[in-house]
Protein backbone atom coordinates (compact mmCIF):
# COMPACT_ATOMS: atom_id res chain seq x y z
CA UNK A 1 0.00 0.00 0.00
CA UNK A 2 1.59 3.15 -0.98
CA UNK A 3 0.27 6.75 -0.36
CA UNK A 4 0.87 10.08 -1.96
CA UNK A 5 1.12 14.38 -1.35
CA UNK A 6 1.82 16.83 -2.83
CA UNK A 7 4.56 18.59 -2.19
CA UNK A 8 3.81 21.71 -3.61
CA UNK A 9 5.19 23.22 -7.57
CA UNK A 10 7.46 24.84 -8.45
CA UNK A 11 9.37 26.93 -11.80
CA UNK A 12 11.89 24.71 -13.86
CA UNK A 13 13.19 24.98 -17.63
CA UNK A 14 10.61 23.23 -18.56
CA UNK A 15 7.66 25.22 -17.39
CA UNK A 16 6.12 24.25 -13.66
CA UNK A 17 6.94 21.22 -12.14
CA UNK A 18 5.28 19.44 -9.16
CA UNK A 19 6.81 16.91 -6.51
CA UNK A 20 5.05 14.47 -5.06
CA UNK A 21 5.98 12.39 -1.91
CA UNK A 22 5.38 8.19 -2.07
CA UNK A 23 5.47 6.09 0.59
CA UNK A 24 7.11 2.98 -0.65
CA UNK A 25 8.00 -0.09 1.80
CA UNK A 26 11.62 1.20 1.29
CA UNK A 27 11.02 4.56 2.68
CA UNK A 28 9.75 7.71 1.68
CA UNK A 29 10.26 8.60 -2.42
CA UNK A 30 9.48 11.83 -4.90
CA UNK A 31 8.45 12.15 -8.30
CA UNK A 32 8.86 15.19 -9.91
CA UNK A 33 6.05 15.49 -12.82
CA UNK A 34 6.91 17.38 -15.90
CA UNK A 35 3.78 17.65 -18.02
CA UNK A 36 3.26 17.40 -21.29
CA UNK A 37 2.80 20.32 -23.12
CA UNK A 38 0.43 18.95 -25.34
CA UNK A 39 -2.05 16.02 -25.12
CA UNK A 40 -0.05 13.42 -22.95
CA UNK A 41 0.55 9.84 -24.39
CA UNK A 42 3.19 8.70 -22.60
CA UNK A 43 4.75 9.07 -19.29
CA UNK A 44 8.43 8.28 -19.03
CA UNK A 45 9.45 7.48 -15.63
CA UNK A 46 13.08 7.99 -15.09
CA UNK A 47 15.55 7.51 -12.64
CA UNK A 48 18.86 7.96 -11.34
CA UNK A 49 22.01 6.17 -10.95
CA UNK A 50 23.88 5.11 -7.44
CA UNK A 51 26.17 8.24 -7.63
CA UNK A 52 24.20 10.87 -8.46
CA UNK A 53 20.36 12.14 -8.21
CA UNK A 54 17.52 13.71 -11.01
CA UNK A 55 20.04 16.16 -11.80
CA UNK A 56 22.05 14.11 -13.79
CA UNK A 57 22.47 16.09 -17.16
CA UNK A 58 20.44 13.55 -19.41
CA UNK A 59 17.37 13.06 -17.38
CA UNK A 60 17.44 17.08 -16.93
CA UNK A 61 17.34 17.27 -20.80
CA UNK A 62 14.72 15.05 -21.28
CA UNK A 63 12.57 16.62 -19.02
CA UNK A 64 12.97 20.04 -20.65
CA UNK A 65 12.70 17.76 -24.41
CA UNK A 66 10.03 15.07 -24.16
CA UNK A 67 7.04 17.33 -22.45
CA UNK A 68 7.14 19.38 -26.31
CA UNK A 69 6.14 15.49 -27.90
CA UNK A 70 3.30 14.45 -25.93
CA UNK A 71 5.41 12.52 -23.42
CA UNK A 72 5.44 13.49 -19.62
CA UNK A 73 8.42 12.89 -17.74
CA UNK A 74 8.28 11.73 -14.23
CA UNK A 75 11.67 12.28 -12.40
CA UNK A 76 11.61 9.11 -9.61
CA UNK A 77 14.07 9.89 -6.32
CA UNK A 78 14.69 6.53 -4.75
CA UNK A 79 13.85 6.59 -1.42
CA UNK A 80 17.93 6.78 0.37
CA UNK A 81 18.58 9.66 -2.18
CA UNK A 82 15.23 11.54 -0.59
CA UNK A 83 16.54 10.01 3.21
CA UNK A 84 19.77 12.13 2.24
CA UNK A 85 21.91 9.10 2.12
CA UNK A 86 25.09 8.99 0.27
CA UNK A 87 25.56 5.20 -0.70
CA UNK A 88 22.59 3.39 -2.90
CA UNK A 89 21.10 0.19 -0.92
CA UNK A 90 21.31 -3.25 -2.50
CA UNK A 91 19.34 -3.90 -5.69
CA UNK A 92 16.51 -5.88 -4.38
CA UNK A 93 15.39 -2.78 -1.81
CA UNK A 94 16.04 -0.63 -5.17
CA UNK A 95 13.16 -2.80 -6.76
CA UNK A 96 11.21 -2.53 -3.70
CA UNK A 97 10.91 1.10 -4.00
CA UNK A 98 10.57 1.25 -7.71
CA UNK A 99 7.51 -0.89 -7.07
CA UNK A 100 6.06 0.91 -4.60
CA UNK A 101 6.20 4.12 -6.49
CA UNK A 102 4.64 2.13 -9.98
CA UNK A 103 0.77 3.31 -8.66
CA UNK A 104 1.71 6.82 -9.01
CA UNK A 105 3.16 6.60 -11.94
CA UNK A 106 0.49 4.58 -13.33
CA UNK A 107 -2.23 7.27 -11.91
CA UNK A 108 -2.82 9.59 -14.78
CA UNK A 109 -3.51 6.11 -16.90
CA UNK A 110 -1.03 6.43 -19.79
CA UNK A 111 1.28 3.73 -20.87
CA UNK A 112 4.43 4.19 -18.60
CA UNK A 113 7.64 3.68 -20.00
CA UNK A 114 10.38 2.54 -16.86
CA UNK A 115 13.59 4.44 -17.84
CA UNK A 116 16.64 4.89 -15.47
CA UNK A 117 20.09 5.96 -15.66
CA UNK A 118 22.46 2.91 -14.85
CA UNK A 119 21.43 1.61 -11.86
CA UNK A 120 18.44 3.18 -12.28
CA UNK A 121 18.26 1.17 -15.67
CA UNK A 122 19.15 -2.17 -14.01
CA UNK A 123 15.78 -1.68 -11.98
CA UNK A 124 13.75 -0.24 -14.71
CA UNK A 125 14.77 -3.94 -16.78
CA UNK A 126 14.15 -6.12 -13.63
CA UNK A 127 10.93 -4.94 -13.11
CA UNK A 128 9.32 -4.03 -15.94
CA UNK A 129 7.41 -6.75 -17.62
CA UNK A 130 6.26 -7.92 -13.71
CA UNK A 131 5.07 -4.11 -13.29
CA UNK A 132 3.12 -3.79 -17.18
CA UNK A 133 5.94 -1.19 -18.35
CA UNK A 134 4.79 -0.35 -22.12
CA UNK A 135 8.79 -0.10 -22.90
CA UNK A 136 12.28 0.04 -21.04
CA UNK A 137 14.30 3.28 -21.66
CA UNK A 138 18.12 2.24 -20.37
CA UNK A 139 20.51 5.22 -20.07
CA UNK A 140 24.60 4.29 -19.82
CA UNK A 141 23.45 0.71 -18.85
CA UNK A 142 25.99 -0.73 -16.41
CA UNK A 143 27.03 -3.63 -18.38
CA UNK A 144 29.74 -4.59 -16.08
CA UNK A 145 31.88 -2.89 -13.37
CA UNK A 146 34.72 -1.15 -14.80
CA UNK A 147 37.80 -3.50 -16.16
CA UNK A 148 35.60 -6.93 -15.49
CA UNK A 149 33.69 -7.57 -18.38
CA UNK A 150 33.47 -10.89 -17.45
CA UNK A 151 31.07 -10.22 -14.80
CA UNK A 152 28.13 -9.23 -17.03
CA UNK A 153 24.64 -8.08 -16.72
CA UNK A 154 23.15 -8.40 -19.89
CA UNK A 155 20.81 -10.82 -18.71
CA UNK A 156 19.16 -8.19 -16.92
CA UNK A 157 19.26 -6.31 -20.10
CA UNK A 158 17.67 -9.13 -21.95
CA UNK A 159 15.33 -9.88 -19.90
CA UNK A 160 13.45 -6.88 -19.98
CA UNK A 161 10.94 -8.73 -21.84
CA UNK A 162 9.87 -5.13 -23.37
CA UNK A 163 10.58 -3.13 -26.33
CA UNK A 164 13.65 -1.25 -24.68
CA UNK A 165 16.31 1.61 -25.85
CA UNK A 166 19.87 1.42 -24.90
CA UNK A 167 21.20 5.44 -24.92
CA UNK A 168 25.39 4.54 -24.44
CA UNK A 169 28.31 6.76 -24.17
CA UNK A 170 30.99 5.41 -27.17
CA UNK A 171 33.76 5.28 -23.42
CA UNK A 172 31.23 4.64 -21.07
CA UNK A 173 34.05 2.15 -19.09
CA UNK A 174 30.81 0.47 -17.01
CA UNK A 175 30.10 -1.03 -20.79
CA UNK A 176 30.81 0.09 -24.64
CA UNK A 177 28.90 0.08 -27.09
CA UNK A 178 30.98 -2.99 -29.25
CA UNK A 179 30.44 -4.84 -25.66
CA UNK A 180 26.48 -5.33 -25.56
CA UNK A 181 24.88 -8.35 -27.18
CA UNK A 182 24.59 -8.51 -30.66
CA UNK A 183 21.81 -10.67 -31.14
CA UNK A 184 19.47 -8.80 -27.91
CA UNK A 185 15.70 -7.71 -29.19
CA UNK A 186 17.03 -3.88 -28.28
CA UNK A 187 17.77 -0.79 -30.18
CA UNK A 188 21.42 1.02 -29.37
CA UNK A 189 22.45 4.41 -29.80
CA UNK A 190 25.38 5.18 -29.06
CA UNK A 191 26.72 9.06 -28.10
CA UNK A 192 30.55 9.01 -29.67
CA UNK A 193 33.20 10.22 -26.89
CA UNK A 194 30.48 9.99 -23.77
CA UNK A 195 31.44 8.45 -20.71
CA UNK A 196 28.98 6.93 -18.00
CA UNK A 197 27.79 10.43 -17.48
CA UNK A 198 27.47 11.21 -21.44
CA UNK A 199 30.36 13.88 -20.67
CA UNK A 200 32.79 14.32 -24.17
CA UNK A 201 36.05 15.18 -23.64
CA UNK A 202 37.16 18.76 -25.34
CA UNK A 203 39.00 16.82 -27.91
CA UNK A 204 35.76 15.28 -28.83
CA UNK A 205 34.48 16.06 -32.80
CA UNK A 206 31.08 16.71 -30.66
CA UNK A 207 30.65 19.17 -28.15
CA UNK A 208 28.97 18.70 -24.80
CA UNK A 209 25.06 20.45 -26.17
CA UNK A 210 25.42 18.00 -29.50
CA UNK A 211 25.85 15.11 -27.19
CA UNK A 212 23.13 15.85 -25.28
CA UNK A 213 20.50 16.58 -28.14
CA UNK A 214 21.21 13.47 -29.97
CA UNK A 215 20.22 11.49 -26.30
CA UNK A 216 16.86 13.51 -26.22
CA UNK A 217 16.10 13.26 -29.80
CA UNK A 218 16.97 9.58 -29.86
CA UNK A 219 14.53 9.03 -27.04
CA UNK A 220 11.78 11.53 -28.93
CA UNK A 221 12.23 9.61 -32.18
CA UNK A 222 11.69 6.19 -30.41
CA UNK A 223 8.72 7.56 -28.02
CA UNK A 224 7.21 8.45 -31.01
CA UNK A 225 7.41 5.01 -32.16
CA UNK A 226 5.20 3.45 -28.85
CA UNK A 227 1.62 3.35 -29.09
CA UNK A 228 -0.37 6.24 -29.97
Amino acid sequence: MTKSESAGTAKSSVGTARSETVETDAGTARITWHPAKKKARLVLAVSHGAGGGIEARDLQALAAELPAHGVTVALVEQPWRVAGKKVAPAPKTLDVGWRGLWPALTRPGLPVIAGGRSAGARVACRTAAELGAVAVLALSFPLHLPGKPEKSRADELLGAGVPTLVVQGGNDPFGRPAEFPADGAYELVEIPFGDHSFAVPKRADIGQDEAVKRITDAVARWAGMLGA
